[in-house]
């Protein structure tokens, strides 16, 4: 039987204790490929979700009972109805489940994880899966005029954007790492170093 009024369910933020254990562990020269599956399929069922938050926005809402696309005009009383189950809710009830959620962002952030979900889905070896993992972790939001803005782990990784900040700041300390992922580091630093500053000015 068909809960007709069920509300869409988002996967969550990834807690940042799963991936720093996976970061300590390659520290150590031990490629776990089982926790690197872990942390990098946690990673894509969330990139999954804020796309299809993002895309509801749009107006191409997801049915949550069989994944058909409902197309809506965005009014808050407007009852969305699946045509293939029979599924119904308003907009405003299906939009309440993603505000608050981080789960949205511009043209850029999309683009950056739907090459994280191709290439992580088609990643065989544990050097590349750690590759795509930071390549993704240590993204930006970006503006046409300002450049690098806010960072995409905080859609990513459970906490605040100070706690997340700090967390990836601390995740390579200390690493013997290889030049790909230390150019990547290196990246990260320039980048976010107006976050930094509009964090400052907020104390």
């Amino acid at each position: 039987m068909i809960e007709k009024a069920k509300p869409p369910e988002w996967s969550p933020r990834v807690p940042r204790y799963k991936i720093r254990r996976l970061y300590q562990s390659d520290a150590q020269g031990i490629q776990d490929n089982d926790l690197a599956d872990q942390v990098g399929f946690a990673l894509l069922t969330r990139c999954e979700s804020f796309l299809e938050a993002n895309q509801a926005v749009q107006g191409q809402a997801v049915c949550p009972v069989c994944s058909c696309l409902i197309p809506h005009g965005g009014q808050k009383e407007e009852l969305l109805t699946c045509e293939a189950c029979g599924w119904t809710l308003s907009w405003g009830a299906y939009y309440k489940t993603i505000q608050g959620k981080q789960l949205s962002g511009a043209a850029p952030v999309i683009r950056l994880f739907k090459d994280f979900i191709h290439h992580f889905s088609a990643a065989h070896s544990y050097q590349e899966k750690m590759l795509q993992i930071d390549r993704l972790i240590h993204g930006f939001h970006w503006h046409q005029k300002y450049g690098a803005t806010r960072p995409v782990a905080i859609n990513l990784i459970d906490g605040r954007l100070s706690d997340v900040l700090q967390f990836l700041d601390q995740l390579h300390e200390g690493e013997d790492i290889s030049p790909r992922l230390r150019g990547l580091r290196e990246q990260w630093q320039e980048n976010s170093q107006s976050v930094r500053d509009w964090l400052d000015k907020q104390v």
